[in-house]
This record gives C-alpha cells, sequence and structure tokens, in this order.
C-alpha cells in the first residue's frame, strides 16, 4: 500500500498499480535513494538510470505498446511520481519526461515522429524536454521571441530558452517559437544533436540540485520541414490541451512530498526530548501537525478525486488550475511549519526536511504560478455570455 501518514482509505488504485507500486518502490530504494545526495551535488542524474527506469517500466507507462509503453492508465504514472516523492526524490526528471514533454509527440505528431522517438523515450534510451519559457517570457508564453523562419530547407530555428529541465541531458526538446514574425506560437520537435543546438550552463538554483535546469540557444539551427510538430500556428491550443495533466502530476508530486515531510517530522518530534519531555507532547507540536495533516488530508481527497475525474476524461484546466494552486501553497505551509519544528536541525541539509523546503518553493511558479492560477480560477466566476 502507499506510504502515505493519513487515515483517509485510497480507493483510486486497484491491485495492479499496488503491484507495480511494489516495483517502483524497490527500485528507488535501492537505485536512488543511496545516491540522490551524490547526484545533487553532481547537478544531475545519470543516464543509467533512465535507461534502467525504462527497462521497468516506469518511463511513458501509459504510452501504446506499439512504441514500447505497457498501455496503462494515468494511475501508474501516478504511483512513480508518488514513490520518488515519498522517498524525496525530485532529482529524476521523469514527470517533465513522461508527463510533460513525450505527450505531445505522442497527441500531435506525425507517425514518422512518434516512430523516431516514442520508442526510445519510452525505453530511457534517449530523454525528452519542453523548452518553452524564456528571459522575458514565463507564464506568458504570448511574449516569446523565438523565430522559425521559412527556409527552402525547412526552417531555420533561431532564440533563447531558459529553466529548462533535463536541459542538460535531453536529447530531443519541444520548442515552441513564432514562424516568420507571425503572433501564433507553433511547436518544433528539435534534436539536440543538431548543428546550432547550444546548451548553457546548468542554472545553480535554490532547490531540485539533481534536477539539471538550463540555458538552451538556438543559433540558426536549420530543420526540415518534419519537424513542425503538428499544425502551424496551434502550438498554443496544444500547449493548453495538455495542462490540465501537467498540473494533475503536479499535484500529485507535491501532495505525496508533503504528506513524507509530516511522516518524518512526526517520527521526529516522538523522539527529540526537550524540558525533560518529547516534543510531541507539547501542545503546540500536537496543535501545529494536527493542522497539517488535516489540510493534507483534505489535499489527498481533492487530489484522488481529480485522478477519477482525470480518468474518466472529465478533468477540466480551471478545476486542475484550483487544485495546482491549493496542494503547492499547502506543500510551502508543510515544509515551513515542520522545519520549524526541527528547530536548528531543520536548517541543515543531513535533513531531508531542510531539502524539501528548498524543492518547495519552485512548485508555486513552476507550471503556472499560484497567482495566474487564481486568475484563472476566478475567471469561472464571469464566464463570457
Amino acid at each position: 500500500m502507499t506510504a502515505s501518514i493519513l487515515d483517509l482509505p485510497r480507493r483510486v488504485f486497484s491491485e495492479e498499480h499496488e503491484a507495480f507500486r511494489d516495483q517502483v518502490r524497490r527500485f528507488v530504494a535501492q537505485e536512488i535513494t543511496p545516491h540522490h545526495r551524490d547526484w545533487e551535488a553532481a547537478g544531475q542524474v545519470p543516464r543509467s538510470v533512465w535507461r534502467q527506469a525504462g527497462a521497468l517500466g516506469m518511463l511513458c507507462p501509459t504510452f501504446p505498446q506499439a512504441w514500447g509503453g505497457a498501455g496503462g492508465d494515468y494511475l501508474y504514472s501516478a504511483v512513480v511520481l508518488e514513490e520518488l516523492a515519498y522517498a524525496h526524490a525530485p532529482g529524476p526528471g521523469f514527470a517533465i519526461h513522461s508527463e510533460m514533454a513525450a505527450p505531445y509527440i505522442l497527441n500531435f505528431g506525425s507517425q514518422a515522429q512518434k516512430d523516431e522517438w516514442l520508442p526510445r523515450l519510452v525505453s530511457g534510451e534517449a530523454i525528452a524536454g519542453i523548452a518553452m519559457t524564456e528571459p522575458s517570457a514565463g507564464s506568458d508564453l504570448h511574449g516569446i521571441r523565438t523565430q522559425a523562419r521559412r527556409m527552402d530547407e525547412g526552417f531555420r530555428l533561431s532564440g533563447q530558452k531558459v529553466f529548462i529541465s533535463n536541459g542538460q541531458l535531453a536529447d530531443v526538446f519541444v520548442v515552441a517559437a513564432k514562424i516568420d514574425g507571425a503572433q501564433a506560437i507553433s511547436l518544433f520537435l528539435v534534436d539536440a544533436a543538431r548543428e546550432g543546438v547550444r546548451r548553457g550552463r546548468n542554472l545553480d538554483k535554490l532547490g531540485h540540485h539533481a534536477q539539471d535546469t538550463s540555458e538552451l540557444f538556438f543559433d540558426d539551427v536549420v530543420l526540415p520541414a518534419s519537424a513542425l510538430l503538428g499544425e502551424q500556428g496551434q502550438g498554443f491550443r496544444y500547449l493548453m490541451k495538455g495542462l490540465a495533466r501537467e498540473r494533475l502530476t503536479i499535484c500529485v508530486s507535491c501532495q505525496a512530498r508533503a504528506e513524507a515531510v509530516l511522516r518524518d517530522t512526526v517520527a521526529y518530534v516522538a523522539d527529540r526530548q526537550v524540558f525533560g519531555g518529547l516534543l510531541s507532547e507539547l501542545q503546540n507540536t500536537r496543535f501545529v501537525l494536527g493542522n497539517v495533516k488535516a489540510e493534507l488530508t483534505a489535499g489527498r481527497a481533492l487530489v484522488d478525486r481529480l485522478l477519477q475525474e482525470h480518468g474518466a476524461g472529465e478533468l477540466d484546466p480551471a478545476t486542475a488550475a484550483g487544485a495546482k494552486l491549493w496542494v503547492t501553497e499547502a506543500l510551502g505551509r508543510t515544509v515551513d511549519a515542520c522545519l520549524q519544528l526541527h528547530g536548528g536541525w531543520g536548517y541543515m541539509n543531513e535533513y531531508p526536511v531542510a531539502r524539501a523546503y528548498a524543492d518547495a518553493r519552485v512548485e508555486r511558479i513552476a507550471g503556472g504560478s499560484s497567482e495566474i492560477m487564481k486568475e484563472i480560477v476566478a475567471r469561472t466566476l464571469w464566464p463570457r455570455r
């Protein structure tokens, strides 16, 4: 069963999902947890881990068997996300690869693009990333400046991207650009080995130190016409279609991470001596953690309901945005409260709560900031007539 400290029964997972969970949990315990601190120091995860995860079916588990996937439902993806979160292991960028980048190829790519990339993405032989954000365009993608000029041979791509997860390791990027100065966004599938694709520095971040996050530069990259992903000018529509799943993915991971921090803190205060007694016996401690558990129980009910809605094909973008707002803000409150109960030790990186505190901060920004989520939800209160 799941490693949650909450009492709320979970009825979304079948026996098959839980059997897969056991496999994933063993893999995380043996191949990821013992090495994660080293990967944080190195700034990235070895490619060998991706191939191992692919062999176990942890990458793109929802993809059809025709391209090597298991053809499972999204709950198999949720299992992978949760087990990494319960282990305080955000380093492997499996979520970016499996749940955010590769689905664009599956849903909008040509048969040739799928045949070329999907089998390798499922196996872990190749790694995918999304290149959307630019120095002057984050949540507002309409402001991107990357341009693709149409040429006889196809396109010439020029521009700069930043904050790109899997940026140092990825073999292929889904790149947002504008064609010939048009305002509409188009998507391109860009092989990282192409001449003119240049990786910048691995960015020095507050948290997620094992996750490679980079600048990317496209210096007159020659692309064939076949590199266009889907139809010209439809990029923004494609991006909007994938956002509900992407924000659900963030919710699944952040909810489990918050539960893991609560689990660790409960164990810490039950063992910590203070003023001649246990820290867990103080009323303040009990009130703080009781409040955290109540809040996370609400979050768990919300996320599991969204998993059901997504499975039924009924998860709408505004609901996903509201959930992303609630869960990421709750994670922030959880890590802050739990670090405080650790006292000075909570500020030391040898304790998972310190690293979780730093890792959590970006979740209120990535995937759409909390302010953008509030705006999306607010618009549902006054729908256009």
